[in-house]
């Protein structure tokens, strides 16, 4: 890295604006950065590590995020920005940065604050022009670290070099250094390797305890099954010994189950033996007990029947009765039959006469039939002045539709002498609308003209005022897609500079011993490099950098679409003017609305015609219909008086026709009501002769029939006769005495029943007693035998149970004390680490003792030879080991501590260590090269021979072409460095002057 330009404005202690040229300070390779106390020597550091970093050193960033950076000298109007132009790995870079600037509003009172701005730009030397890279503080300040391969605090550690901070280096104490060289060599990683040992040891140590508290479970779940033939071991979860133990209390258990089970096989046997010998004794009683209640039940059957013997003789003969009566049983119905209708007719023949007159109530068929023709004839004759009933009701009706023809008649004239004598004033009334509605229409066609201008412009307005709003949602999105676009390439990157780091394992996988190494050549690999936790292989680079391409992909999408919006916000702008959206809306609303109005008023003229055209019309209509009804009413005086001759005509025929009725229909349905009773009078007296011969007639032929079957009387017959309930109900009675007799003389005859019946009786209570006490003691034996199996299986189960379990924690086990033991050795409690050297301690030893020894190189010429810095890795006092420091005296030839060395051997013991500590840190980060470096202040603590040779050794470093830069406010230095930098305090603020350079 080499700085070439430093601008600066309004910053720290510069009012104004001033610049540094680092190529011509640069050309001497030493220069001298000197002024008074307070005059901001360190402030131009400042700004270099401001333009890099967006940052300035310690606490001198204080709050408000660069706010305190402006400088007070500043005019109200000029702006801190600080620009440096440098060159770093190859590229030259110009960085320009302005932190937040609170500034007076251009508009109103009060004040305002402006977000800081960053730029980036790079320079082309085949073009000769500045390109931009890039405005987002995130993408600038990521860019800008992967390509110096350090932070902000080694930055200033490594370029701008304080002594006062290596002076202290040198007399602290080893837990001082290592939070020194913690934040240098960012050694984070390894104390996380440490936290997740002892993480992982806490969590395999917590799922022994876990398995063997399981284990334990177990245990105690086979004593339960065991009961007091188990006896635990008296050990905790987490002790050695305690999965032995529980296996082997196990085996001894289950021994003795199989014992106890062997036992109660033979209990089980001998009560099934007893239990078959009961069952048959009380089989037999059963037996002998079901026979000899057989045969006493049969006998008392016997006796049951022999006293229902003369009912079943009764029976017998009820049924041979019914027999004989069932042939008497037709000539029965036949006379139910003829006695039935008989009733009937003889029933309806009496409603018949009581609706006779009295007169022909006794009458004969004969007589009533002839005077059923006779009322009919009379009927027939009525047939002439009916017609003559149904015209005088037709004349009726036909004179009252003439006076309803005339009323309507009347209305029709009355009505359109009304309306007639209005249409004058109708009719102006329509003209007058019909010619607003004409001028309406001219008008709106006016307002349309005017419109649709108005109308653009307000969209317009609308358009620009949402494109506002998009543009500053699309700024801020492009803004994100930048940011994102940045991280997922510093993330692609990182995941590259790992792969880097382990792409020795990566080569390592494909080597085979005789197969020469792509690298060294060589054909032997006695340690090949190992893939580490979390190794960042191939594809997952390649992931990292489709993600990134995908980012930036999206970030300039983003950014074009900006620039679509920012277009179309122009245009939208051009199109409505500065007015604003509301006035446009008012006019456009006022345009509308009085175009609306002329519309509307001007929809109504066809309307209008239309309604004035349909007056006239309906105008000819009423007067025609005027003239009609005068002409009708005329001709309708000669028909009423003919309808009035017609009319009395048959008033007078009908006179005569009617008799005493109300009407000649009336008289007819007297007529027709009279023949009607008089033929059904006729008919059911004819009904009811020819009953009662047929009666007469089936009681002759019933008597003949009862009397060839056997009975004195046709009603003695019917007695006999059953029905079929009582007929089924009888014989079923009969089928059960025969069934019941034939039973009980089978049963009687039975040998073994009537053997049974002479032995004693049979004893079932004890053979049930006897066989009840057998199932008792088989059913114990067998909940006995089923428990003994029971315990034997459930040990079987928990045994193999408890054994898979020890058999799973085995590897975990092992693990753990593999882990424990890892844990203990990296955070140094381990017995094996001697000096009780943590992880991180051991690496940050391995960094110190390199920074000694590149130190070394430069304190042997400052010193003449006399010292040396050496790493020292004892216990101080009950600490732990690691990061001490020592200086060898080449005079004396003894190690002591760097914390006796004077003032000025401290300067530039603290010097040569600073110089050291850059080198190794620039490796470490990658090997940038740093071409100019800044040492501030400790140059006062020397003698001139000493100094001298200190300058020697910086200027040394012009043979690797760098530039140092020293800060110091010694007189003597200004006379042995010829290029300077000075700055100049004054009330205005400081300046800066070059003298010495080209």
């Amino acid at each position: 890295m080499r700085l070439h330009r430093l601008d600066i404005t309004a910053f720290g202690p510069f009012g104004a604006s001033q610049s540094v040229d680092f190529d011509d300070l640069s050309a001497a390779g030493l220069f001298l950065l000197h002024g008074p106390t307070g005059a901001g020597k360190t402030s131009v550091l400042d700004a270099v590590c401001y333009a890099l970093y967006g940052s300035v050193p310690g606490a001198r960033q204080g709050s408000g995020q660069g706010m305190t950076l402006r400088s007070d000298h500043a005019a109200p109007g000029t702006r801190t920005e600080v620009r440096l132009e440098l060159t770093v790995a190859g590229r030259r870079l110009e960085i320009t940065r302005q932190p937040p600037w609170e500034r007076l509003k251009l508009r109103g009172k009060g004040t305002t604050v402006d977000k800081a701005q960053t730029w980036l730009r790079e320079y082309d030397p085949a073009t000769r022009v500045w390109k931009d890279l890039s405005r987002s503080h995130q993408e600038i300040g990521e860019e800008i670290t992967q390509l110096l391969g350090m932070s902000r605090e080694q930055f200033c550690q490594v370029v701008l070099l304080p002594q006062g901070d290596f002076a202290r280096f040198l007399r602290a104490d080893a837990e001082a250094r290592g939070k020194l060289l913690g934040r240098l060599f960012d050694t984070r990683r390894f104390a996380e390797v440490e936290k997740r040992l002892a993480e992982r040891r806490r969590a395999t140590e917590a799922q022994v305890r876990e398995g063997d508290a399981a284990l334990l479970a177990d245990a105690h779940r086979m004593q339960q099954a065991a009961g007091d033939t188990m006896e635990l071991p008296e050990l905790a979860p987490g002790e050695p010994g305690l999965a032995e133990a529980v296996l082997e209390a196990a085996a001894v258990a289950r021994a003795t189950a199989r014992e106890l089970l062997t036992i109660a096989d033979r209990r089980l046997t001998a009560a099934e033996s007893a239990r078959a010998a009961t069952g048959r004794e009380l089989a037999d009683a059963r037996e002998l007990d079901r026979l000899q209640s057989r045969f006493a039940e049969a006998r008392e059957r016997a006796a049951r029947l022999a006293e229902r013997s003369d009912a079943h003789r009764a029976a017998l003969e009820r049924m041979e009765r019914a027999r004989k009566a069932e042939a008497v049983a037709p000539a029965l119905e036949l006379r139910d039959a003829a006695d039935s209708e008989h009733r009937r007719t003889a029933a309806a023949e009496a409603r018949a006469r009581a609706l006779l007159p009295q007169t022909l109530a006794d009458a004969g068929a004969a007589p009533l039939a002839a005077a059923a023709r006779r009322a009919a004839e009379e009927l027939g004759g009525l047939e002439s002045a009916r017609r003559a009933e149904r015209r005088l009701a037709a004349l009726v009706e036909e004179r009252a539709g003439l006076d309803r023809q005339e009323r309507a008649d009347e209305e029709v004239r009355q009505e359109a002498e009304t309306w007639l004598a209005d249409w004058e004033t109708v009719r102006t009334g329509l003209q007058s609308r019909v010619d607003s509605a004409q001028e309406a229409a001219t008008r709106a066609e006016q307002l349309a003209v005017q419109r649709d201008p108005a109308r653009r412009r307000l969209t317009a307005a609308r358009q620009r005022d949402r494109l506002t709003d998009d543009t500053e949602a699309a700024r801020q999105r492009a803004l994100a897609a930048a940011e994102d676009a940045v991280e997922a390439r510093a993330h692609w990157l990182d995941l590259k500079e790992q792969r880097l780091h382990g792409i020795a394992a990566e080569l390592a996988a494909n080597l085979t011993d005789g197969t020469p190494c792509a690298v060294c050549g060589a054909t032997q690999h006695p340690a090949p490099a190992r893939k580490t936790a979390g190794h960042v292989d191939r594809e997952a680079e390649e992931r990292a950098l489709t993600a990134y391409q995908t980012a930036d992909e999206l970030r300039a999408q983003a950014e074009r679409h900006l620039g679509t919006v920012r277009e179309a916000l122009a245009a939208a702008t051009a199109e409505a003017g500065d007015a604003p959206t509301a006035q446009l809306a008012e006019e456009a609303e006022e345009l509308e609305g009085a175009y609306t109005r002329a519309r509307a008023t001007a929809s109504g003229l066809h309307a209008a015609q239309e309604e004035l055209r349909r007056a006239e019309g309906e105008r000819e209509q009423r007067v025609a219909a005027q003239q009609q009804a005068a002409v009708r009413s005329a001709s309708r005086v000669a028909g009423r008086d003919r309808l009035e001759r017609e009319q009395a005509a048959l008033e007078e025929e009908l006179a005569l026709a009617r008799g005493n009725a109300e009407s000649v229909t009336a008289r007819a349905a007297q007529l027709e009501r009279r023949a009607a009773l008089l033929t059904d009078a006729a008919d059911t007296a004819r009904a009811a002769e020819d009953t009662a011969r047929r009666l007469k007639d089936a009681d002759a032929r019933l008597a003949d029939a009862a009397f060839r079957a056997g009975f004195d009387t046709p009603a003695d017959a019917a007695a006999a006769l059953l029905d079929d309930t009582a007929h089924r109900e009888l014989q079923r009675r009969l089928d059960v005495w025969q069934s019941e007799d034939a039973a009980v003389r089978a049963v009687l005859a039975e040998p073994d029943t009537a053997d049974a019946a002479r032995r004693p009786p049979a004893d079932l209570t004890a053979a049930e007693r006897a066989a009840a006490d057998a199932d008792r003691r088989l059913r114990e034996a067998s909940s006995a035998r089923d428990a003994a199996d029971r315990c034997r299986a459930e040990l079987d189960r928990l045994s193999a149970h408890a054994a898979t379990s020890v058999r799973r924690l085995a590897p975990l086990r092992e693990e753990h004390t593999r882990v424990a033991r890892l844990a203990s050795l990296a955070a140094g409690t381990s017995a094996d680490n001697e000096r009780r050297m943590r992880l991180e301690s051991y690496v940050l030893a391995a960094r110190l003792e390199q920074v000694a020894a590149a130190a070394t190189a430069r304190l042997l010429r400052m010193s003449s030879g006399r010292y040396t810095l050496v790493h020292s890795d004892d216990r101080s006092g009950r600490g732990r080991s690691g990061l001490g420091l020592h200086v060898v005296d080449a005079w004396t030839g003894r190690e002591r501590d760097t914390a006796t060395l004077s003032g000025g051997e401290t300067f530039f013991a603290s010097l040569a260590l600073a110089l050291g500590l850059a080198d190794v840190v620039t490796d470490e980060a990658g090997g940038v090269r740093l071409d100019t470096l800044f040492i501030d202040e400790g140059f006062g603590s020397l003698d001139d021979q000493t100094l001298d040779e200190v300058l020697d050794v910086l200027d040394a470093l012009r043979e690797r072409d760098r530039s140092v830069g020293i800060v110091s406010h010694v007189p003597d230095l200004r006379r042995r460095i010829h290029a300077q930098l000075e700055v100049v305090k004054g009330r205005s603020g400081s300046v800066l002057r070059q003298r010495g350079t080209g």
